[in-house]
């Protein structure tokens, strides 16, 4: 009777702790998931967290806002936005509100990409609080990027290339194609004027024909025949944010895609196991570089959520490369491993070489990105 007995009593508890067995296509399903993620992982605690790191931190310079400090301020906007986080809008207002006043010096003079980038931050504050001081200077800034060449950067190949009808501050760096697309697209979301995403668009088409490799990667330059991580990023996330905004019956939208598509395609077989990408993205031994890899990981959702690529084959690319990014963070909310500002340079040490910084701007802003992205409808 006690031999019986005790069958039945292992016999119930093998019902109860039997394994779930989980097919193949729920776990595919699982992998490919930008929706849920486990406790400590999800968008909206490591925007929160980041965003609120930005907004305790004084400008990252004291003569001047630059490029990096405007891309943090701008996803730290998206993420506020897509958080229906109204408080936290209005922190980063409050921000902006002395460069009407008592530090006007700071706001960049929009003659290289790098400062009239800048006007992507009052547009979006326009566009959330619709106040017409914002989009009377970010409007401003877009339109002085498409004016007559002026100041003392201004040069002969910069009136070749106004003449033409780009803009006069075209350098065919590919840092370019995200400072430019980005405030020339905001200024679309903000007034519906079409003229601000035709330029983008005919921008973005002449850069991808002048610098996108047969494999779908760039090089930092003409002249510097490595795909640097951060350069190609800048390239990502410009396409990913002009496709946005793009009219679905543009003209050079179809030119864009292709391009897009061929870069994210290259991208996929570069990505590390552990989610990374690296410093170079084609050398293996190079290290995981944290700024690029948020930038890819962005145009890799961004893509996913609207479509443009495959979800089971992307999906689970974007989210390994999310939950790989976050890893990095410290404790302070800084981000490690991000590549110092880096000019081009026909050297492959060079970048192998160049400085780890934890807590850059650089690697901030596409925290930010990502987690808005992931967040969007």
């Amino acid at each position: 009777m006690k031999k019986q007995t005790l069958f039945y009593l292992l016999a119930s508890a093998c019902l109860f702790t039997a394994p779930v067995h989980v097919t193949h296509a729920q776990s595919k399903k699982a992998s490919a998931d930008l929706s849920h993620f486990p406790k400590g992982s999800t968008p909206e605690e490591i925007g929160n967290r980041v965003a609120n790191r930005f907004i305790s931190s004084p400008h990252a310079r004291k003569n001047i806002i630059i490029y990096p400090e405007t891309c943090a301020w701008y996803g730290a906007l998206a993420f506020a936005k897509e958080t229906g986080n109204k408080a936290m809008v209005e922190q980063l207002a409050q921000r902006f509100t002395p460069l009407f006043g008592a530090e006007a010096s700071l706001v960049p003079k929009p003659d290289h990409v790098d400062y009239t980038v800048f006007g992507a931050v009052p547009l979006e504050l326009y566009m959330q609080t619709k106040d017409q001081q914002y989009l009377t200077l970010g409007q401003q800034m877009a339109d002085k990027q498409w004016g007559p060449p002026e100041g003392p950067r201004a040069n002969a190949e910069s009136q070749v290339w106004y003449d033409k009808g780009y803009t006069w501050q075209t350098r065919l760096w590919i840092d370019d194609m995200f400072m430019i697309t980005a405030v020339q697209a905001q200024a679309y979301r903000a007034t519906g004027d079409r003229k601000y995403i035709d330029r983008a668009a005919k921008e973005m088409v002449m850069y991808l024909d002048s610098l996108q490799q047969p494999n779908g990667l760039f090089y930092h330059a003409p002249d510097v025949p490595y795909f640097w991580g951060r350069g190609d990023g800048w390239m990502a996330a410009g396409m990913s944010e002009l496709l946005r905004s793009l009219p679905k019956d543009h003209p050079d939208r179809a030119r864009i895609m292709k391009g897009y598509q061929t870069m994210m395609a290259s991208l996929l077989k570069y990505q590390a196991p552990d989610g990374m990408w690296r410093q170079l993205i084609d050398d293996p031994t190079a290290w995981p570089e944290t700024s690029c890899t948020g930038m890819f990981t962005f145009a890799m959702i961004t893509g996913v959520k609207n479509g443009w690529l495959n979800a089971a084959t992307y999906g689970p690319a974007a989210r390994k490369g999310w939950l790989a990014l976050i890893t990095y963070l410290n404790d302070n909310n800084d981000i490690r491993e991000v590549c110092e500002g880096t000019n081009k340079k026909n050297d492959h040490q060079y970048y192998l070489d160049r400085g780890r910084i934890t807590g850059d701007l650089h690697g901030q802003a596409p925290v930010l990105w990502c987690a808005a992205a992931l967040l969007r409808k």
